[in-house]
């Protein structure tokens, strides 16, 4: 929470002298931060860029490698906007065909940027690129580091031995988030915080979300963290007024439009960056979701199967209009853990279970600026079961639609497996109870009307039916 010795009045009409209460030694602890996550949270300059992959152009070529090594895993919603040229799930798909896909290598600089000072000096570009000032550190780890960006190693050829799981990949191939993308969006997040900076000096931006877990589509939103001091902040309060603050601020800026304030239980500010087109939704202080972040991130590239699964999952999702939470459904990031929680409570787990493995590389209590590089040396796992992606996703399916009890069981990501669900508060009368994995909320809590939750069960009832028989990616997508 922020200091008591600065409080706020809570009203959107104070004058701009209101900044002078925000001093910079408000928090200690971020100057630890920028010394160290900063850099760690921070994608430089690309050189090598890949093309844009051309909507109904893309088509099949020969795949280079299908040789398998469990150990050798470099890794590689909001809807933004309806961009159809990024939106491909009505795309058909042919017979299976393996295919190559373009270098993700990165090349970085440590030289300085040059460039005006200001970013408000320039209408319709940044004031400066962020560029890498020191080396990363090479760790054993199957995660890899934020600046060498996606790397997607071959598959066993099980994996992919059949129609569907290599409709699977070449979907996951094609609408998977690229470097260029998660540049544009680390531009903007360096351009901001050197804006917000300005009335609040110890502020931090941070990317979160899809834009880093690994999960994220070329036509995902960012999510943006920011945060003045670690801890427990009254969002009533505290959060709408500072984001009320930032939104003054932005309508100053000439690379930001259409900020919107929000004022939901966790208040976001979104906007659109004019520069990359990008949609953004800023949080105050919502630290969990950098811890969450990196959580995902680790199983996104624990196994390599993960990826393009939940990818799949979430163009199923979203396709069929379940996948809103401002509607009623369920969020991206309930999507994800409802994909790991099934991966995981298999006979033969396809996943670990992080936080009981590696409980001190996930600390809920982990200093932030510790985060990023908590599970730096986490191994890829190697799981017996070797399914295909297809098999897994009818699976998945089959699971929600026939097995879970949904009347009486929470999802734990946490502990790997379903927990009773009792009369507390968090999981009294809701309808789907899935836990965050570190505060230990309902993800799901958006899912408040019957008639969403049968939506939902119904559209996992007949997609699986239809998969099932059809084996066939384009009569669910």
């Amino acid at each position: 929470m922020l200091p008591r010795g600065y409080v706020f009045s809570h009203k959107d009409g104070q004058s701009d002298h209101i900044f002078q209460h925000i001093l910079p030694h408000t928090v200690s602890q971020q100057r630890r931060i920028e010394a160290h996550l900063n850099v760690t949270n921070f994608i430089g300059p690309l050189m090598n860029v890949p093309h844009l992959i051309p909507t109904f152009q893309w088509t099949p070529v020969e795949q280079p490698d299908v040789s398998f090594s469990p150990n050798d895993v470099k890794g590689s919603n909001r809807k933004r906007r309806d961009i159809s040229q990024n939106d491909l799930k009505r795309q058909c798909f042919g017979s299976p065909g393996p295919h190559n896909q373009p270098a993700r290598n990165a090349i970085f600089t440590s030289q300085p940027a040059t460039g005006p000072g200001s970013s408000r000096e320039m209408c319709h570009s940044y004031s400066s690129v962020p560029t890498c000032s020191s080396a990363v550190s090479k760790t054993g780890g199957c995660v890899p580091s934020l600046r060498e960006g996606s790397h997607q190693s071959s598959f066993h050829p099980s994996s992919v031995n059949d129609k569907l799981s290599q409709q699977i990949l070449n979907l996951f191939h094609a609408c998977e988030q690229q470097n260029d993308d998660l540049e544009k969006k680390e531009q903007c997040r360096a351009a901001l915080q050197r804006d917000i900076q300005t009335i609040l000096p110890c502020a931090q931006v941070f990317l979160a979300g899809s834009s880093l877990n690994g999960f994220g589509s070329r036509s995902s939103d960012a999510d943006l963290c920011l945060v003045i001091e670690e801890g427990k902040v009254n969002h009533r309060t505290d959060a709408v007024y500072v984001l009320s603050l930032v939104r003054k601020l932005f309508y100053t800026l000439s690379y930001i439009e259409r900020p919107q304030l929000i004022r939901a239980k966790v208040p976001i500010l979104k906007f659109r960056d004019r520069v990359s087109g990008v949609e953004f939704d800023l949080n105050f202080n919502n630290t969990v979701g950098i811890r969450n972040t990196f959580l995902l991130r680790t199983y996104a590239y624990v196994e390599k199967r993960v990826r393009p699964i939940i990818l799949v999952i979430k163009k199923w999702a979203s396709h069929h209009r379940i996948n809103d939470a401002s509607r009623g459904t369920l969020s991206s990031y309930t999507l994800v853990l409802m994909v790991l929680h099934y991966l995981q409570t298999l006979p033969e787990p396809v996943i670990p279970c992080l936080q009981m493995d590696y409980p001190e590389c996930f600390n809920p209590k982990m200093d932030l600026h510790l985060v990023p590089s908590g599970p730096s040396n986490i191994l890829a796992f190697v799981s017996k079961n070797q399914s295909s992606l297809g098999d897994l996703l009818l699976g998945f399916l089959k699971y929600y639609a026939t097995v879970f009890k949904w009347d009486k069981h929470v999802i734990s990501v946490r502990e790997a497996k379903t927990l009773p669900k009792t009369s507390c508060r968090e999981w009294r009368d809701k309808f789907i109870c899935v836990e965050e994995p570190f505060d230990r909320t309902n993800t799901a809590r958006a899912v408040h009307e019957k008639v969403k939750f049968e939506a939902i069960k119904a559209e996992f009832t007949e997609s699986y039916q239809v998969l099932q028989l059809r084996k066939d990616l384009n009569f669910i997508l």
